[in-house]
């Protein structure tokens, strides 16, 4: 089955995860084809088809919610998987008997996955190396017998996208099938989309600038300005590119509009939800205050956990990350963070270029 063929038969596109991003993209879809949203509770599935509502999006008449994962899999050969990290493998196992290789999966979700040694818990372990920690593609490969998988990243704040604000994105995938065919699919007159090769250097950074953008928060937090952000989101994306390499993924792919581009939107919008815990933490909140009062899951939080302790196994360089933790995990002040960034000991500005 060709990508021709994919893209203009009749079936409907699958979207797992209705949350604010899901539901965005199934609207974007929507625009071309009948689209199936997997939906987990039964109240938002009536919510959907009586009123057309969900999370304050207005839902397109193509979407049609349901909450069967076999029937998705039936009846959609293209399928976008957009659920959290810390959910996306239990999803993929419950999908994965509906699977074959002819389905197509784009992912849309930005976090790590980690699998730990028996009896071994993310905070007893000091480091963690690459066999331990998986994205969201790799998850595919591993619990599916699909093939052709791709990842969805950018700068793409669910309410601009939802708007109608002029955005862009990027389909990653090794298969340039799967780009051309999510470039059909996505692209609108105001949502442009690129293609990428490189999915673990997309994915990486896509994940490791929500770091940064908790960061960038904070420092919005304390009232400081554009110089500080402009430093802090130059020496971040340093950081993410030392870090990304070392977790197997191409610097060029922290240059385009997954990296930089995503780095800087996130790092300049209330609108995220990992800007908004910076900002909140810097105001004087506690984490555990933060978390029990959203229900939306800012990845960065558990990023951050992942990325230090990646950095410490492969010995990388990562003061913003380290300093993060320390903030999140070990009760050092926002304030006190910043002091001792500011006094950090770094005399060469870019040198990962001539590496």
């Amino acid at each position: 089955m060709t990508s021709k063929s994919l893209s203009e038969n009749d079936k409907p596109v699958g979207v797992i995860g209705a949350g604010n991003f899901g539901s965005v993209v199934a609207n974007l879809l929507a625009q071309r084809r009948q689209v199936l949203l997997h939906v987990r509770d039964d109240a938002a599935i009536e919510r959907i088809l009586k009123t057309r509502e969900n999370r304050g999006h207005q839902m397109h008449a193509n979407v049609m919610p349901t909450n069967d994962l076999g029937y998705l899999a039936d009846q959609c050969d293209v399928i976008f998987p957009i659920v959290p990290s810390l959910h996306f493998r239990t999803m993929m196992k419950g999908l994965s008997p509906y699977l074959h290789p002819y389905h197509i999966l784009i992912h849309g979700t930005k976090g790590f996955d980690v699998s730990l040694p028996e009896g071994k818990t993310l905070d007893t372990m000091t480091t963690l190396d690459r066999s331990m920690v998986k994205t969201m593609s790799e998850v595919i490969t591993e619990e599916s017998v699909v093939v052709r998988v791709g990842c969805l990243a950018g700068p793409n704040l669910s309410k601009e996208l939802a708007d109608g604000h002029p955005a862009a994105t990027v389909i990653a995938s090794h298969f340039n099938e799967v780009i051309q065919l999510g470039k059909r699919l996505l692209r609108t007159n105001h949502f442009q989309v690129y293609g990428n090769n490189d999915v673990v250097g997309v994915e990486l950074a896509g994940v490791l600038k929500n770091v940064i953008a908790i960061a960038a928060g904070a420092l919005s937090g304390l009232g400081y300005g554009e110089n500080a952000k402009g430093l802090l989101i130059s020496r971040g994306m340093v950081e993410m590119v030392y870090l990304g390499r070392a977790l197997g993924g191409n610097t060029k792919a922290f240059l385009g509009v997954a990296g930089v581009g995503d780095l800087v939107t996130t790092c300049n919008s209330s609108l995220s939800r990992n800007f908004a815990v910076g900002y909140r933490l810097a105001k004087g909140e506690t984490l555990s205050e933060i978390l029990a009062s959203t229900d939306e899951i800012a990845e960065g939080i558990n990023t951050v956990k992942v990325a230090k302790k990646c950095a410490d196994y492969y010995k990388v360089r990562a003061p913003i990350t380290t300093t993060l933790y320390q903030v999140l995990f070990e009760d050092m002040t926002v304030t006190r963070a910043l002091e001792y960034l500011m006094r950090y000991p770094l005399n060469v500005d870019i040198d990962f270029l001539t590496e």
